[in-house]
């Protein structure tokens, strides 16, 4: 988040960044507390970039989706355009599980008309240098990559 509040400060003068995640969030975390933070700060882009906590403790397809709508529907409420970021699961999962996870990114997209990042983390992934010891989280060197991917589709919603 840092090196894209420094690139947005850097490339869009006049845009502020406020990071509102959570370290560890669930969708249902973000669910519950978009409201506020939408009253609060009244932004005018929104980007999403919750659910791999949930894939990773098996919650259902579902409730996740329920929830990732939930933060979509309030977002355009509040009149900001958002941008929905996907992830993917390990496929020991199970194949139904994952694709399914995937599929609830790419379906809320369509439906609700936001611009969609499928994978985050599409640039390391097959970099198995680029992760962890937990083979899960980025390495700190990989983030200017990491940043580069979303700024595909941030920046030209900073207008």
């Amino acid at each position: 988040m840092a090196l894209t509040a420094e690139r947005i400060a850097k490339t869009k003068p006049g845009w502020k960044v406020v990071n509102a995640s959570i370290s560890g969030e669930t969708t249902a975390g973000g669910a519950s507390r978009i409201a506020g933070e939408l009253q609060r700060h009244r932004p005018a882009v929104v980007v999403i970039e919750l659910g791999a906590n949930d894939g990773l403790r098996g919650l259902q397809l579902a409730q996740s989706r329920a929830n990732l709508e939930r933060m979509i529907v309030a977002a355009k409420a509040a009149k900001a355009e958002v941008l929905l970021i996907g992830m993917r699961m390990p496929p020991n999962l199970g194949k139904e599980y994952t694709l399914g996870f995937e599929r609830n990114f790419r379906e809320l997209a369509s439906r609700h008309g936001t611009a969609l990042l499928p994978f985050l983390l599409e640039p390391i992934a097959l970099d198995r240098a680029a992760f962890q010891a937990d083979n899960l989280h980025p390495i700190a060197s990989a983030q200017p990559k990491l940043r580069d991917h979303v700024w595909t589709r941030l920046g030209p919603m900073l207008k």
